[in-house]
């Protein structure tokens, strides 16, 4: 396991958060001159999202996330962006929040599988930094606060070997492996199967500094090259003709993590079969983990940073709906897919750390971080 993945987890999966909400926003979204008191403006948009960007990119909060340390639980993830979520005036209602995180998750996962090499890892995290921006352009403050984050991946990561990189990369696919949700979008692109599972291209651009394979060299022990064989591969390689930008600017080549809501279409969740029967082995809540206190009452100080704001005086919260119309969300909500007690167990949860006491002296891991989380 890399001690070097939270913050790329964190930040690819801000990323697609944003990425669905501004869709979401810009479809449910009335000219503010017609718009009622009670229906979402392009002004409320902004709004929500320079919100939700400002508390994601808090320069403290990041500087704490870069140190090196484990990742969190699944359910703590997930528990930490429902707060992100809810740093502004919109609302979620518990069916759109599960169905905003499963389409976080597996678009990240996705473009994780499709990575050329492990180090494109990083050039996914910038196109989605890139694309943030692109949502702050008028908000310098908060550009500052992205720039600054830009510049802590470069100095964090430039400097890592290969084989880190594909420690990284393990780390995020083991964090990915029993996650199986069905998304329209990837179904309609056949790039998913009926249960969750992706379908990986065998042809397309090859790893930079890599060759197009189909070529045997052969060499003697001088180093001395003595004979070539080629053979017919299954599928259609190409060199790419050039690296993607490691820089604060640049053309990133890859375009993996770019913002695929751009099109408007729409986007359902479906968990797979395979999804609601895991191995007992899978089940986070199956067995019991000594530490989850300690990890419950380490992300309940770590939350108190990320404050959900209280519409004031006569402005009300914008509810947003994250499925086609208000039948389904209800539907969702009365009968979601889910695992196994998951989500009865994140609510129990939610319920401690209204109360959680901070962890003794003695807890060690992020204690820093969670006081300073406790003071912003």
């Amino acid at each position: 396991m890399s001690a070097r993945t939270l913050p790329l987890l964190f930040l690819n999966l801000g990323g697609e958060m944003l990425y669905i909400l501004d869709q979401r926003l810009r479809a449910q979204s009335i000219p503010g001159e017609k718009a009622r008191k009670d229906e979402w403006t392009d002004v409320d948009r902004k709004r929500v999202m320079n919100d939700i960007i400002t508390t994601m990119f808090n320069k403290r909060f990041m500087e704490e996330l870069f140190k090196p340390q484990e990742l969190y639980s699944k359910k703590a993830l997930r528990t930490l962006y429902d707060r992100l979520a809810h740093a502004s005036i919109m609302r979620l209602n518990q069916a759109s929040m599960d169905k905003l995180y499963d389409l976080m998750t597996m678009a990240f996962k996705y473009q994780v599988l499709l990575c050329p090499r492990p180090k494109d890892i990083l050039l996914v995290t910038f196109n989605h930094l890139d694309a943030i921006k692109d949502f702050i352009c008028d908000a310098p403050g908060i550009l500052n606060q992205v720039d600054e984050t830009f510049r802590q991946l470069i100095e964090t990561y430039s400097c890592l070997s290969a084989g880190e990189f594909q420690r990284i990369r393990q780390t995020l696919l083991i964090f990915f492996q029993d996650m199986h949700i069905r998304v329209s979008i990837f179904l309609k692109d056949k790039v998913q199967n009926s249960n969750g599972r992706f379908v990986l291209p065998i042809s397309g651009p090859v790893p930079w500094g890599t060759e197009v394979p189909g070529l045997i060299r052969i060499f003697n022990r001088n180093g001395e090259e003595v004979k070539r064989t080629e053979f017919t591969t299954g599928g259609n390689y190409f060199t790419p003709q050039r690296e993607g930008s490691f820089e604060l600017y640049g053309d990133r080549v890859l375009k993996l993590g770019t913002n695929m809501y751009s099109v408007s279409r729409p986007v359902e969740t479906h968990m797979s079969g395979s999804s609601k029967n895991l191995a007992p082995h899978a089940k986070e809540n199956i067995v019991p983990n000594p530490l989850a206190k300690e990890e419950l009452n380490f992300l309940a100080r770590l939350l108190g940073g990320l404050e959900v704001k209280k519409p004031s005086g006569s402005e009300t919260g914008f509810r947003l709906n994250l499925f086609t119309t208000d039948e389904e969300e209800e539907y969702a909500a009365v009968s979601p897919p889910q695992e196994p007690g998951c989500r009865d167990e994140l609510s129990r949860i939610l319920g401690e750390m209204e109360v959680a006491q901070p962890p003794p002296a003695s807890a060690g891991k992020g204690e820093d971080l969670l006081a300073l989380m406790d003071a912003l």
